[in-house]
């Protein structure tokens, strides 16, 4: 992109909240940097991983440099074990939201942002019950013995391939009685409508991303992802949330001598451009209506 559309672009730019998607290692928290320090405005995190205090380097994490010259909101504030959900995050948005709008909200899970943008069902909290009762079906069972517990509807709409939703579906009806597609049905109003906002979408092309990720990962070795899986072995949690960072159990089992370096580093890769193409899904088909960015330089 030409500079001349490049300050057009900067000056069509108002007050209002800026929200910046796009898949894993397509640049938007680079490109979300830039923008804060031109428009002279606040980055707020946007991913559902960034939250935890114990994975920086290989969730991609604002380095401290950039959070010296730019204030962060909602970065690595949680403790491992703590459980976080996009009711949270908007809890805590909310707040920020009261004193400031002037911000650039950045991330790549397309949850937070769809119920930002459109409301978000107001689930009840799920009982330890509940949780442990799927917590043992799944490990007797496998996924395959939620799904078979599961209505038409929620399994026509979910993705099979996300054991994580599909535990979320599963514990929602044995909780509530109700399907996760009925309770998506009575969704609140929304926070922050696209209308009242910047709405925009980094989207490399699949073969573009491919190459960065690859790369991305044996960077973040040589930036030190495996003296951070060293800190984490000591207290490795395989059912917290934050274990399921991308490359956090292929760099435990690594550390436990079960793969090595490169076939460590190779099932990383390949698990990052599976969970990109699950990313790049939701925003074509959920964000219709946000401004691509991609090609624009500052």
């Amino acid at each position: 992109m030409t500079d001349t559309i490049t300050n057009n672009f900067l000056k069509k730019v108002s007050n209002k909240p800026i929200l910046l998607v796009g898949p894993t290692a397509s640049g938007k928290s680079k490109l979300a940097m830039s923008l804060a320090i031109k428009l002279k405005r606040h980055i707020v995190n946007a991913d559902s991983l960034q939250v935890y205090s114990n994975w920086r380097i290989l969730t991609a994490r604002p380095t401290s440099k950039d959070e010296k010259i730019i204030q962060h909101h909602l970065y690595g504030h949680k403790a491992p074990d703590e459980e976080y959900s996009v009711g949270h995050w908007l809890r805590e948005l909310s707040e920020i939201l009261k004193t400031n709008k002037n911000l650039i909200i950045v991330g790549g899970t397309g949850l937070y942002f769809t119920a930002l943008t459109e409301g978000l069902v107001n689930i009840p909290k799920i009982s330890n019950k509940v949780k442990n009762l799927s917590k043992k079906k799944l490990n007797d069972n496998g996924i395959m013995g939620l799904l078979q517990d599961l209505d038409n509807e929620t399994l026509e709409n979910i993705d099979v391939k996300n054991p994580m939703r599909v535990v979320r579906a599963w514990e929602v009806f044995h909780e509530t009685g109700k399907s996760l597609k009925r309770w998506q049905s009575e969704t609140e109003l929304a926070i922050l409508p696209v209308s009242e906002c910047h709405p925009l979408v980094v989207n490399p092309d699949k073969a573009d991303l491919d190459k960065k990720i690859r790369l991305r990962f044996e960077q973040m070795i040589k930036m030190g992802a495996l003296d951070e899986a060293k800190k984490n072995l000591v207290n490795w949690n395989e059912n917290s949330l934050a274990s399921k960072a991308i490359g956090a159990s292929e760099l435990i089992a690594h550390l436990k001598g079960e793969l090595s370096i490169n076939q460590a580093i190779e099932n990383a890769s390949i698990a990052t451009r599976q969970y990109a193409k699950r990313q790049k899904t939701w925003i074509k088909t959920r964000m219709t209506d946000w401004n691509d960015i991609t090609d624009l330089t500052l």
